[in-house]
């Protein structure tokens, strides 16, 4: 009985400390923002870089405002416009999917099958519009290297503004990687409208 005790015991302190080193990890050290002028709150694992340009998105010149920083050999951003009208929301979201997807030759990705299928499902986004409907996509293309990338992409509208969150890695650190799905969980689970 002593014995098992101890066991247990070790293998508490083991499971505790493991907990407490992928909290406390240098290489993801989370911070919360929230993007200029909007409601949204996320964690980004890395202390972000801002930028903004003009992009087509609706028909229209609008200015696109992003944060995003690299980590753990992901990157991580989100970015944020607003069309000036709610109505426009949901045509600019599909076309922004679809112009990621074409830009990273994303190949679709199945659900627990690897490449072959692009993944789509419903994201549970507290605050955000209900129509469109937020998304979480994923899918697997290639970098303007020819190298392989795993991305994930959370598509969304408050009112007038719309939003991508994403995440790219290199398929080894995010497809699979136990803490690359937990790193990958933390970022799209920090989402939420205050």
């Amino acid at each position: 009985m002593p014995r098992q005790t101890r066991t247990l015991s070790i293998a508490a302190v083991a499971a505790l400390l493991t907990l407490a080193l992928t909290g406390c990890s240098p290489t993801f050290n989370w911070r919360e923002v929230r993007p200029d002028g909007t409601r949204l709150s996320l964690l980004l694992p890395c202390k972000p870089d801002k930028a903004q340009k003009t992009v087509p998105l609706g028909g229209q010149p609008t200015v696109l405002a992003m944060l995003g920083c690299d980590a753990g050999g992901a990157t991580f951003a989100v970015a944020v416009a607003d069309l000036g009208d709610a109505a426009k929301a949901g045509p600019v979201l599909a076309q922004w999917q679809s112009l990621t997807l074409a830009n990273m030759k994303g190949g679709p990705r199945a659900a627990g099958t690897g490449p072959g299928g692009t993944q789509v499902v419903p994201l549970r986004l507290s605050g955000a519009s209900v129509e469109p409907a937020p998304l979480l996509v994923s899918a697997q293309g290639q970098r303007a290297d020819g190298t392989a990338v795993m991305g994930r992409a959370a598509y969304f509208a408050q009112g007038s503004q719309v939003f991508q969150v994403v995440m790219y890695a290199g398929t080894t650190k995010l497809d699979g990687a136990p803490q690359a799905v937990e790193v990958a969980e933390t970022f799209f689970a920090s989402l939420k409208f205050e």
